[in-house]
């Protein structure tokens, strides 16, 4: 261990002025000016995106009524088993005001396989998936 202090690892405020200069002097021009509009390919892109759906909340967060897919899938992250429904099935049992993460969640409990005894550890650990 040395006794130096630590101002010995920060630049002077000279050489730091330098540093600034030359970044800026090697800096090229950006490729657009920044209040030039985006190119039709981006909000393409923007539009098709899988979570720009329109309603602004996760899958997991929607009633079951809410979600347009035909097969809903729940994957455990803990041992690796995932459970598939239908749509109509789960509205059946669940009704169309259940919440897909606690339908999701009742799935993975009802045929978990790894129960320890202990609360924090039991159970599934739920990662949602796009069919």
């Amino acid at each position: 261990m040395t006794d130096r202090p630590a101002s010995w690892r920060m630049p002077t405020p000279k050489q730091m002025d330098k540093l600034s200069a030359e970044a800026a002097r090697t800096r090229g021009p950006s490729a657009a000016a920044p209040d030039a509009p985006l190119p039709a390919e981006y909000w393409e892109s923007v539009l098709k995106d899988p979570h720009a759906d329109g309603t602004g909340a996760p899958v997991r967060q929607r009633r079951l009524s809410e979600i347009q897919r035909h097969v809903l899938r729940i994957s455990c992250r803990r041992c690796e088993r995932t459970v598939e429904i239908q749509t109509a099935d789960a509205v059946r049992l669940y009704g169309a005001n259940a919440v897909w993460k606690d339908v999701a969640q009742r799935l993975l409990d009802n045929t978990c396989q790894q129960r320890t005894g202990r609360h924090e550890e039991d159970g599934c650990w739920p990662a949602f998936d796009a069919p």
